[in-house]
């Protein structure tokens, strides 16, 4: 691999409340994970974050989630797989219309936290929401390695790439490490950046229970909640840069 994608989870205030260092994070990254109005932001934040990215050239993408304000988007909430299918397009929706007003253009989705983690490994749902990203038509699907959702993704004819995540812990089974884990989360730049330097030159990703696994990688995402995420993407794109590899979205 000689290019690779960095990723974040922006546009996450809502109101008064402000969530990450959202300029300072789209300095760094070729593609935004930009909320839209499930887990977070509002049209304001929505607005704000896509013009940012419009400004420094910055692919955007919706990232909808659980209607969960409260949680963060990071509950499971009861729902079918066709509710989660209508919610997650009216939000994508919402964001897309928000994208015209700034113009710019949605060109992807990634979904959030626990809708993200249940879509890995229920295919019923990650079947409607690949459906759902195929029905509104010119958006790629950017999934989790080696989940359910990548494969629906597939099977839905949708453009689907897959992420691996600069922060987060692997378990054998491919999945992310629940953050109720104490080694779910890698907030050190240094070590994240190690990690995955060896996986670029091996193909194969550390577990915290297991062997490694072998995962694709089309893109890299650092939490931009993280009160690390400024430092590791810095650290981390110098690193990758020094290896060798080019910084460019996936859909460029």
């Amino acid at each position: 691999m000689h290019t690779v994608d960095v990723n974040s989870d922006l546009g996450e205030s809502y109101g008064p409340w402000s969530m990450g260092a959202d300029a300072e994070m789209l300095r760094l990254v070729t593609s935004a994970n930009v909320a839209c109005g499930g887990h977070a932001s509002d049209p304001e934040t929505m607005y704000r974050t896509l013009v940012l990215a419009r400004e420094y050239g910055v692919v955007v993408g919706a990232h909808p989630g659980y209607p969960d304000i409260l949680g963060f988007g990071r509950r499971k909430l009861p729902c079918t797989p066709e509710e989660a299918q209508r919610f997650c397009t009216a939000q994508i929706g919402s964001l897309m219309a928000m994208a015209s007003l700034a113009g710019t253009t949605v060109r992807y989705v990634k979904p959030h936290g626990a809708l993200n983690n249940v879509a890995a490994e229920d295919a019923p749902l990650a079947d409607a929401l690949a459906l759902g990203i195929r029905a509104i038509g010119g958006l790629a699907l950017l999934a989790t390695a080696g989940t359910e959702l990548s494969k629906a993704g597939h099977r839905a004819g949708v453009p689907t790439y897959e992420e691996i995540f600069a922060d987060r812990t692997y378990t054998a089974q491919g999945q992310l490490v629940p953050r109720s884990h104490p080694r779910a989360m890698i907030t050190d730049p240094a070590e994240a950046s190690d990690r995955l330097i060896a996986f670029f030159r091996s193909g194969l990703m550390p577990t915290i229970d297991g062997a490694a696994i072998p995962l694709n990688a089309h893109s890299i995402c650092i939490h931009g909640d993280s009160p690390h995420a400024v430092s590791m993407g810095q650290h981390l794109r110098e690193r990758l840069e020094a290896e060798g590899l080019t910084i460019r979205s996936f859909l460029d």
